[in-house]
């Protein structure tokens, strides 16, 4: 989650001595060995990339990038986002995250989308424009709906083939053209796992910047259906109490906090039936 006192902002311009840098080489980013970002003056000359995108606590924020080849300082090394959690700063690392995204975004819009002419950066917003067609291209964002299901004192967890082993989350899924969040709830839990919810309750959300999501969290009530795993989407899905939890996700990511917002609930009403 940005800090407090970021101000996002999408400026063409060169990092001055005293600014916070995110620098990729390729897709990774350049830390010091402490851990910190670095200084400007350790990084590689002549950025293809050089944006200022935000400011926080008065310092700028410039995100820089070269192509993978580039040769860089042995000071630092270079490391992709999922590592720099822990490694960084909360502060720096959820500002790292909009810089990728934002990398991301620049990358992959360079040319017009509607009729193939290079594209150029407006220079005071966050946006790239055609000269040709005036075609105005954004930071994509892709909404992906995140629900935990529960059914009295257990929590319906799942794994993707493509999860670490033995980690297990709450289901997920995006959000399709011309759907609302609940019907894609709704759809997604049908099709994963076969069961249907009730009521839906905000949990919350969270940036995924990998490459370019916007989680949005939920807590839903189970209301019918037998478990049955989509084949190649889910590999198992179980119901978990909170004596028989499998490994969850990292601490980082909102599928571990919304895990722990069911399991609190659970114990909550263990304490109000025991009282």
């Amino acid at each position: 989650m940005w800090p407090v006192n970021f101000i996002p902002q999408y400026i063409h311009t060169a990092a001055n001595m005293d600014a916070l840098c995110l620098a990729f080489i390729g897709d990774q980013l350049l830390v010091c060995a402490d851990g910190q970002l670095p200084l400007a003056e350790t990084l590689p000359a002549s950025a293809e990339i050089s944006v200022q995108i935000g400011e926080y606590s008065g310092r700028a924020c410039t995100l820089l990038a070269w192509p993978q080849e580039t040769p860089y300082s042995d000071q630092l090394q270079a490391i992709g986002l999922r590592s720099a959690w822990g490694l960084l700063d909360n502060s720096s690392y959820w500002i790292a995250a909009r810089a990728q995204q934002l990398l991301t975004f620049d990358r992959q819009h360079r040319f017009c989308g509607r009729c193939g002419t290079a594209t150029t950066r407006m220079p005071t917003e966050t946006a790239r424009e055609c000269p040709a067609c005036l075609h105005r291209s954004y930071p994509r964002i892709s909404p992906a709906m995140m629900v935990l299901i529960k059914k009295g004192r257990e929590l319906l967890l799942a794994r993707s083939p493509h999860f670490r082993p033995g980690v297990y989350s709450a289901l997920a899924g995006f959000v399709e053209a011309g759907e609302s969040l609940e019907e894609c709830i709704h759809r997604e839990i049908y099709e994963e796992v076969g069961v249907k919810v009730g009521e839906l309750r905000w949990f919350g959300s969270q940036s995924h910047p990998f490459p370019h999501s916007l989680m949005l969290a939920f807590i839903a009530d189970y209301s019918s259906g037998e478990i049955t795993p989509q084949p190649d989407e889910i590999e198992d899905a179980q119901w978990f109490s909170p004596e028989n939890l499998p490994e969850l996700p990292s601490n980082s990511s909102i599928a571990y906090h919304l895990i722990q917002a069911g399991l609190a609930e659970i114990l909550a009403d263990d304490r109000a039936k025991a009282a």
